[in-house]
């Protein structure tokens, strides 16, 4: 069984953002880039899958420039067996991604992609949903457990309520919640090991698919400062001040 990984390369989480003077977008000169932490899920996941013998060959892809190859070689170091980036330059956004890992897809042939939820830079949180449309698979989302048995996967997922599992067949796309694992850290052998496992580049404009820009960014904009707390006496007063001030209730 092949598993497909998509992973993205984001700034990194412990980075606080700054927006550009212009607001044209997020400040990333000489900030500190990692991969997006529910795709490193995803990646433990699917190498989790490996050791207990249900999968045979782990397969991470990436969409974007070159400097991607850093964040495979992250998922490789983690177990992933080769990568895949699909080269762009240019500006990408959900649908023309998801496009991107359609084409991917259908020359691996995996049974299984496991990606994150969702990035941390712009939590979309479609990506997964559009490729398992397009693909015309079955999908699982928010998975907090996964479950590979012969042609159907159970995978747990958190709702409302508490518990859901539910059972596709596959192939199918999962999306990995923050519940599903603890990501492992590369020790530094495997990290010497990354560096030789094959990394194939294949051009965007090879895959003929649209890339092309569905959404315009007006600007980017900091956060408004919030105010500071407040004591109460008691609940009457609380309830006071959210209907009369706050005007919540």
């Amino acid at each position: 069984m092949k598993i497909l990984v998509p992973v993205k390369r984001v700034v990194d989480y412990n980075v606080k953002v700054r927006v550009k003077s212009d607001q044209s977008g997020v400040e990333l000169a000489g900030v500190k880039m990692s991969i997006n932490p529910f795709d490193e899920i995803a990646v433990e996941e699917a190498v989790r899958l490996k050791e207990a013998g249900v999968a045979t060959e782990v397969v991470a892809v990436s969409c974007g420039s070159t400097a991607c190859q850093e964040t495979l070689r992250s998922a490789l170091a983690m177990g992933a067996d080769r990568a895949i980036l699909v080269e762009t330059d240019a500006e990408l956004q959900p649908l023309a991604v998801a496009k991107l890992l359609k084409a991917v897809a259908d020359r691996e042939q995996p049974q299984i992609v496991i990606c994150g939820k969702q990035a941390i830079d712009d939590d979309a949180n479609q990506t997964g949903q559009m490729l398992a449309a397009l693909m015309g698979w079955p999908q699982a989302t928010f998975a907090s457990k996964v479950a590979v048995g012969e042609g159907v996967a159970a995978v747990t997922r958190e709702v409302d309520g508490g518990l859901e599992t539910v059972e596709l067949k596959l192939p199918a796309v999962v999306t990995a919640d923050l519940r599903l694992n603890e990501p492992r850290y590369a020790t530094l052998p495997n990290i010497m090991k990354a560096k030789k496992k094959p990394l194939d580049v294949l051009p965007a404009a090879e895959t003929g698919v649209d890339i092309a820009l569905r959404l315009r960014h007006v600007r980017h904009a900091e956060p408004a400062a919030r105010k500071g707390g407040v004591k109460v006496a008691d609940v009457a007063e609380l309830v006071n001040k959210l209907r009369n001030e706050a005007k919540v209730i």
